[in-house]
């Protein structure tokens, strides 16, 4: 068997990944599971390329493709999608919460984030709801740093991509996880929400500081926000940033965030930005979806190189 072929094309957001046999007399094209992901805007992402180097890596013939939804008609248009034939999507803003109460089923990572990127259609037609991007974190500081077990985390924000991050992280086994924000009360209702996860286990290990009281030196410093995309910081207190502190920012860039730009001005022994990440999160869609997990190493270096390439 000859590795897969892939097709991208760009214009069409549309990727199709067909194996191809060369030892039969004859071939009969594969039908195609058909994958999507559902946006508005949609044009600027990245999930048709990094599904598509997915899919040939692991040889699994499918589609996928991005779909602009209209604002007021997701739902429709994700039935329709399914009704033509669909396996599963991905979704992005501004529809995750709109994707979670349209689930006939939830996995404990979407029931508290409260918002779905990742769904499947199930063989009884019932949809299934699932949230990765904690999962997409979790993987990619797992590679850069190693084990998270036993670690003072400071998480930055109580949006929704810092409530969806939660669960993984205490499922990680930090040491403590601090959550901070501009408002305090939207940090203590996630502290709130959480501490009541499985009768209590993680309740001692939560806190909710506001951010002029954040006093010590963290492990790990997450910045949730998207204050980097305006060049802009959380003030946050210079005292939080050691020697042995890693700084992880879920925006990314061909240069280094405003955020991660101020921890190394801080004297922060790593700075990492949230590409891989959003790498991550997808290779977990992948493997609720076929059922085998991609290596992330290649796709995340071709991105990088692209978003390089791109900047000059």
């Amino acid at each position: 068997m000859l590795p897969p072929k892939s097709t991208l094309d760009c214009k069409q957001f549309t990727v199709n990944i067909i194996p191809q046999m060369t030892d039969m007399p004859s071939v009969t094209t594969p039908v195609l599971d058909r994958y999507a992901v559902f946006g508005n805007p949609i044009a600027h992402s990245k999930s048709p390329f990094i599904h598509g180097q997915f899919a040939s890596l692991m040889q699994q013939p499918l589609t996928y493709e991005a779909i602009l939804a209209p604002i007021d008609g997701f739902e429709a248009n994700l039935r329709a999608f399914f009704q033509a034939g669909g396996k599963g999507a991905n979704v992005t803003v501004p529809f995750k919460e709109q994707a979670f109460a349209l689930c006939d089923s939830l996995s404990a990572e979407a029931t508290l984030a409260g918002a779905v990127n990742t769904l499947s259609l199930l063989a009884d037609g019932t949809i299934y709801g699932d949230n990765t991007d904690g999962l997409g974190l979790v993987a990619d500081l797992v590679r850069h740093l190693g084990s998270l077990q036993h670690k003072r985390v400071l998480l930055v924000g109580a949006g929704g991509a810092a409530r969806g991050c939660i669960l993984p992280l205490l499922k990680a086994e930090v040491g403590q996880l601090v959550i901070t924000n501009r408002t305090q009360s939207k940090a203590q209702a996630l502290v709130d929400i959480f501490s009541q996860v499985q009768e209590g286990r993680y309740s001692d290990k939560l806190q909710a500081v506001s951010m002029p009281e954040l006093s010590g030196e963290f492990d790990l410093v997450i910045n949730s926000t998207s204050a980097s995309l305006a060049g802009e910081l959380p003030p946050l207190p210079q005292s939080i940033i050691g020697n042995k502190t890693a700084c992880y920012d879920m925006m990314y860039g061909a240069k280094p965030t405003a955020f991660n730009q101020w921890a190394l001005q801080q004297g922060a022994a790593q700075v990492i930005d949230g590409l891989g990440m959003l790498v991550g999160q997808a290779a977990k869609s992948f493997v609720l979806w076929r059922g085998v997990e991609p290596d992330t190493s290649g796709v995340l270096k071709l991105l990088r190189d692209k978003l390089q390439a791109d900047a000059q």
